[in-house]
């Protein structure tokens, strides 16, 4: 596995990506409709204009250049996105991500990073020391999906 930077050509790559695991793991925590609703949000061009607007994102693709999955890190400490594909489940590529996304965050020397964790992955934060702050309750059209406030100290 391969971690590297985005490249512009990658924005409809992620977005299928971002889709297809949340159709994959969403049902394991949250209802049908609230993982349609979580779908609905994945539009290419969103997509495109986040990975330009400054954060740091990264990919993590196979010895075929098949992205496997990606994460972003804000410059305040946001790890705002962390999804791997389906097909990729069990390799650790979320880990992969998170260890490149905590190395940029200490190389940029911030005291923290933050995230607002789904259910699927509060488990990966906590195993890597994240504490639980809150949870939240936010609403994606119609429909009311939960994730949780976590961060880690640096």
């Amino acid at each position: 596995m391969l971690i590297r930077p985005y490249r512009p050509s990658d924005a409809a790559a992620l977005t299928s990506l971002y889709v297809r695991s949340v159709r994959h793991y969403g049902p394991r925590a949250y209802t049908s409709e609230q993982v349609a609703a979580w779908c609905a949000t994945a539009n290419e061009a969103k997509t495109a204009a986040r990975c330009a607007d400054g954060r740091w994102v990264i990919v993590a693709e196979d010895e075929q250049g098949r992205l496997l999955g990606f994460g972003d890190l804000e410059d305040d400490g946001h790890l705002d996105f962390l999804y791997a594909a389906p097909e990729a489940e069990g390799m650790r590529v979320g880990s992969a991500l998170y260890e490149a996304l905590e190395a940029h965050a200490r190389a940029l020397r911030l005291d923290r990073i933050y995230v607002e964790a789904s259910e699927l992955a509060k488990p990966l934060f906590e195993r890597r020391g994240f504490a639980l702050l809150g949870g939240n309750d936010v609403r994606l059209g119609a429909v009311e999906i939960h994730n949780y406030r976590m961060e880690k100290r640096l």
